[in-house]
């Protein structure tokens, strides 16, 4: 349940699609942030063996370091892609970006907070 709860908001980035389809909207939204989104998920992924890693060394420091960047720099590549689509196509297809954008970072969020309740993180043991 707890990795489901954490990979939710790749269902609703593949559920976004038909919408978009029969909707009309713009497909240069859609494939901007569904390309940038999985590429932090790709990140992401690495962030937390680095994380893991540095929490096992017991360097919390360093385990907070890489999470504080990674989301910043998740929430940064993002808005640069919505702005990029906003400005080089079109302001309806930057408004389907920033929408589509901030629906996937409120269930990302939502998810990972979710699965924490469900299978809380193990303490690394002594060192």
């Amino acid at each position: 349940m707890a990795i489901a709860l954490r990979y939710v908001d790749l269902v609703l980035l593949l559920a976004a699609l038909p919408v978009f389809i029969v909707a009309d909207l713009p497909m240069t939204a859609y494939v901007v942030v569904a390309f940038v989104w999985l590429a932090q998920h790709g990140v992401e992924l690495l962030t937390d063996r680095a994380v893991r890693r540095a929490a096992a060394r017991g360097d919390r420091r360093a385990a907070m370091g890489w999470v504080g960047a990674t989301t910043l720099g998740r929430v940064w590549t993002v808005t640069l892609a919505v702005l990029l689509v906003g400005v080089l196509d079109s302001k309806d297809a930057g408004l389907a970006a920033a929408l589509l954008a901030a629906v996937l970072f409120t269930v990302h969020f939502a998810g990972r907070l979710l699965s924490r309740f469900v299978a809380p993180p193990q303490e690394p043991g002594p060192v």
